[in-house]
């Protein structure tokens, strides 16, 4: 039974009885059926605490369970316009919307509501964007320890090693910060098991610069790490904040003049990217990185023939 989620700040928004407790228990019923992650979680909060917001504007008054009972698509319209006015981006919207609906859903399961009424609201349409990888070279130099920015060189041989975990395994920065000392690439062992979205496990080949990172790393870590310590910690030994590797690579891509797009994110984008081009198997490029689906890994592909069209392009004699 995962832990009950705190919605304490939910609760100093909203004031009528029951639906605080309502809200806590959708969110505990994400988290420990459905496993969301607290990331996500978070941000769901954050939805429904906005149109809650927006709500107790609409009615004059912090809104009760019954004041959603039989909302129509005009109220859910008139909140995505206020949204919009106040500055939200179509993704956020579009986020905002499936939170709203989520919780909805949920109290329409319980018999408390009729959500028909958000399921007939268009979901703003969202621009198609493609994954922004670095190339080869870039990718060479982001994981290296050559550029020293780090006064203590341990926390530079740290950095390296998390970049080439994320660009040498596909990982997100979350499942690579995730590990922990037990769970850690290790010299011998081809494989490890990662812990990815939804709390799915998959298997991830380890290449032997991988393992060489992390050991350079722990050889100079100041702190003993073992069992299920985190793998990668902080100067002061705690587990390692994501916003220190974010950071780190601002600093990198400064550097070496690569665009805002060159984020820890990227190297994982790169990964696939730089796989397919090699001659990579979708299907096999679909598990490493823990794909629900195909449609998300086949995205990769549209970046690959836009590469190739740039490469003909500048090469094409009668161009």
């Amino acid at each position: 039974m995962a832990p009950k989620y705190d919605n304490t700040d939910v609760i100093l928004v909203i004031h009528k009885p029951g639906l605080g407790a309502a809200i806590e228990d959708w969110l505990n019923h994400l988290g420990s059926e459905r496993r969301l992650s607290e990331n996500t979680l978070q941000a769901y909060e954050r939805d429904v605490t906005q149109f809650l917001r927006f709500m107790t504007g609409y009615l004059g008054d912090a809104p009760a369970v019954k004041d959603l009972k039989d909302l129509k698509p005009i109220e859910f319209r008139a909140f995505l316009a206020q949204r919009r006015k106040e500055g939200a981006q179509t993704r956020t919207l579009a986020r905002g919307l499936a939170g709203v609906r989520s919780f909805l859903a949920f109290l329409e399961r319980r018999g408390e509501v009729n959500a028909a009424g958000a399921s007939a609201v268009k979901t703003p349409r969202l621009p198609r964007s493609l994954p922004k990888p670095v190339g080869v070279e870039d990718a060479k130099a982001i994981i290296s320890k050559d550029l020293n920015f780090e006064e203590t060189p341990w926390v530079e041989a740290r950095n390296a090693a998390v970049f080439t975990l994320l660009y040498g395994c596909g990982l997100r920065i979350s499942e690579a910060l995730n590990l922990t000392f037990q769970t850690r690439p290790k010299t011998g062992e081809a494989t490890m098991r990662i812990r990815g979205k939804g709390n799915k496990e998959r298997l991830v080949p380890v290449l032997p610069v991988v393992v060489d990172a992390v050991e350079d790393y722990l050889r100079q870590c100041p702190y003993k790490l073992s069992g299920s310590d985190p793998l990668f910690v902080g100067v002061r030994g705690g587990k390692l904040n994501p916003r220190l590797i974010q950071l780190a690579m601002q600093r990198i891509r400064s550097a070496l003049g690569l665009p805002d797009t060159a984020t820890p994110h990227a190297l994982r984008h790169s990964f696939a990217t730089h796989l397919l081009s090699g001659g990579g198997d979708l299907r096999a490029i679909q598990e490493l990185l823990g794909h629900a689906s195909l449609s998300s890994t086949q995205i990769y592909t549209e970046v690959n023939s836009g590469h190739l069209l740039s490469i003909y392009d500048k090469a094409h004699p009668r161009r």
